[in-house]
């Protein structure tokens, strides 16, 4: 693990997305958890970059990119392509070692469940992509990043539980809806 001011740095930018992330997953609404996801992985981004993880740190910058294009592109195979090919571009060219191999697979569980999900299926990928990002952050040694992972995994839970529950009680409100 790196010692110093850049280690801090690190750690403090894991807890800042903590926070975020916290925020994110306790929403029901697919957009203030996609608008708050980008905040919280510019924090990520800048952790793995104090933390020297080159490829996680990458990947974490095109996660930004993909929100935004999921955003406006919902569902668009070809887009979602051109994310996973620049995401294999970018995992090839800062690869150091099979620590990388856990944000790749993340990258590409949180891609398909962006692009191709929403409600309760996009939350269950994108929960299966913040397992993966935290085993990334466990290996990178981000305490902050790991934390925020596994609350991401529980709040994650707890809110498709929340919806399924709605859906039960209430099954005419989301009859036409993606949850």
């Amino acid at each position: 693990m790196l010692e110093g001011t850049t280690a801090m740095a690190g750690q403090f930018f894991g807890l800042v997305a903590l926070l975020l992330c916290i925020l994110a997953f306790a929403s029901k609404q697919d957009e203030r958890l996609l608008v708050l996801l980008i905040s919280a992985n510019v924090a990520f981004a800048l952790q793995f970059l104090f933390l020297e993880s080159w490829t996680a740190a990458a990947l974490t910058l095109l996660v930004i990119v993909r929100i935004a294009l999921a955003r406006r592109y919902p569902g668009s195979g070809k887009v979602m392509a051109g994310v996973l090919g620049a995401s294999g571009l970018a995992a090839l060219a800062t690869w150091q070692g099979w620590a990388d191999l856990p944000a790749v697979v993340a990258m590409v569980l949180g891609t398909v469940g962006m692009f191709l999900l929403r409600g309760i299926p996009m939350r269950v990928m994108l929960g299966l992509a913040a397992v993966a990002w935290m085993l990334s952050h466990l290996l990178a040694g981000a305490v902050g990043g790991t934390l925020a992972e596994a609350l991401v995994v529980v709040t994650n839970a707890i809110t498709i539980w929340r919806l399924l529950r709605a859906r039960r009680r209430y099954p005419e409100v989301f009859e036409s809806s993606d949850v």
